[in-house]
């Protein structure tokens, strides 16, 4: 046993290590797909982002024409900007999807993959808020105002850090630069973050759906889950393309077709659609300063599963939990659907009563 051990080459030994060889347990589902699939689409926001970042103009007097020239003159430029803005989209319901899988199975036991994948998420954040500022339209420009704003509710500080990150006294072509400038940063430190998810997760393997240790039942990565991993992004991705040919503007907003004009305020100032859930949390609260605070919370909120010493089990097995995490479930959808309505009744009071049953289910989970 000894002469065959020490017979087997370098690049056997590396393969035995390497994530083809990783034991991974044997009852794991499609909804183990998630990270492979976010990993597939950061690559192809990264490419179509640099080919984009090829004819944009980060200054306010051109950034909006230098979109509409993409989109009209460039060489399937349109298609790069589809793709990139609809990837954007689609990453967000990955993400979300992934970090709901983790929720129902119990995948923050693994502390340091979760507050690594909490960390990304708000990464991520940033670099979609960041990047829906650049095409320089009416809801891009406002948007920024609206949101870099929020942080002027900071005690003593906030007006000084406000007018540090706008560059001026109010939202122009400083901040348009430094955005661009994130914006193209942000991913490679995304990808970084990744890596070291991905690092804290093959410490010890992947959960699965029991939520209970399979030592024993165990298969290589390759290729009993590698072709599940490579026929999950075929399909994805066409459905993204189908969306992208028929009705590409589907998640967009109108308004953004319009140039930003600082004279005149849209009727409805909102984000993103991935962003609703927490600008409607943000609403729900009169004051300004626990308006964001909560706004933050409802992320961070991720954290506190980390923290509880009881020994958790998958919902599979836990039929409270499991109707926990649907009325968790229920309530983002229901904020999503609340922050793109009017700050008027019964919205308003929709987004209160929701808001108070998010934290409360994120909490018992």
């Amino acid at each position: 046993m000894k002469k065959k051990s020490s017979s087997l080459s370098p690049i056997t030994k590396v393969m035995k290590n390497s994530i083809l060889m990783l034991p991974t347990p044997s009852n794991i589902s499609y909804m183990w797909n998630f990270g492979s699939l976010l990993g597939i689409n950061l690559m192809i926001q990264i490419i179509s982002g640099i080919l984009l970042s090829m004819h944009y103009a980060p200054e306010t007097s051109m950034a909006f024409e230098s979109t509409i020239h993409i989109t009209r003159d460039v060489n399937s430029g349109w298609m790069m900007r589809m793709v990139h803005m609809n990837g954007a989209s689609l990453f967000f319901i990955l993400i979300y999807s992934h970090i709901s899988r983790g929720l129902m199975f119990s995948s923050f036991k693994k502390k340091e993959t979760w507050i690594s994948g909490v960390f990304i998420i708000l990464i991520l954040m940033g670099t979609a808020f960041m990047g829906y500022v650049l095409p320089w339209g009416q809801m891009s420009f406002w948007g920024a105002t609206v949101i870099t704003n929020l942080l002027s509710a900071i005690p003593f500080f906030g007006i000084q850090i406000v007018e540090w990150i706008w560059g001026g006294f109010s939202v122009s072509n400083a901040t348009l630069n430094r955005f661009y400038s994130i914006h193209f940063l942000l991913p490679f430190i995304l990808s970084a973050m990744i890596i070291i998810h991905i690092m804290t997760l093959h410490e010890s393997g992947s959960t699965n759906p029991t939520g209970m240790k399979s030592d024993l039942d165990k298969l290589t990565f390759h290729p009993f889950f590698s072709w599940k991993d490579m026929t999950a992004p075929i399909i994805v991705l066409y459905m993204l393309m189908i969306m992208i040919m028929l009705n590409p503007n589907l998640l967009g907003d109108p308004e953004n077709y319009n140039p930003a004009n600082p004279m005149l305020t849209p009727i409805h100032i909102q984000p993103e659609w991935y962003f609703l859930f927490a600008y409607a949390i943000l609403r729900s609260i009169p004051n300004k300063l626990g308006g964001v605070i909560a706004l933050v919370m409802s992320i961070l909120i991720l954290l506190v599963n980390t923290t509880t010493k009881a020994k958790k089990i998958s919902s599979k097995f836990n039929p409270l939990k499991k109707m926990t995490f649907w009325a968790a479930a229920s309530s983002f959808m229901i904020l999503t659907w609340g922050g793109a309505k009017q700050i008027e009744t019964p919205f308003e009071e929709i987004s209160k009563i929701i808001s108070i049953i998010y934290f409360s289910t994120m909490l018992l989970m």
